[in-house]
């Protein structure tokens, strides 16, 4: 249990990191960091880590197609989550 707590808490750093680096690199017009990059972050865990430096950084708040992409991908991890407790996977 405690190596999945260590993993979560890394992948939830890193993500919140690399958002708020790539929100740096947005107000400086230079190089940023792919979606595809901080969608793939999120998927493995870190849901909390980018939600909270979008909440913190003001970052992709306006883009709807990224809200979009980060919602479905949270209600994906619900489910599983969901179907997971109840034995059903």
């Amino acid at each position: 249990m405690e190596v999945l707590l260590t993993y979560f808490l890394v992948v939830n750093i890193t993500v919140f990191i690399l958002a708020g680096y790539d929100k740096y690199q947005a107000r400086k017009n230079k190089r940023r960091i792919p979606e595809n990059t901080l969608f793939f972050l999120e998927a493995i865990g870190g849901t909390v880590g980018l939600f909270l430096a979008m909440l913190f950084f003001r970052h992709k708040t306006s883009k709807s197609s990224f809200i979009i992409k980060f919602s479905f991908i949270f209600f994906i991890q619900i489910v599983l989550v969901y179907l997971k407790l109840t034995n059903k996977i």
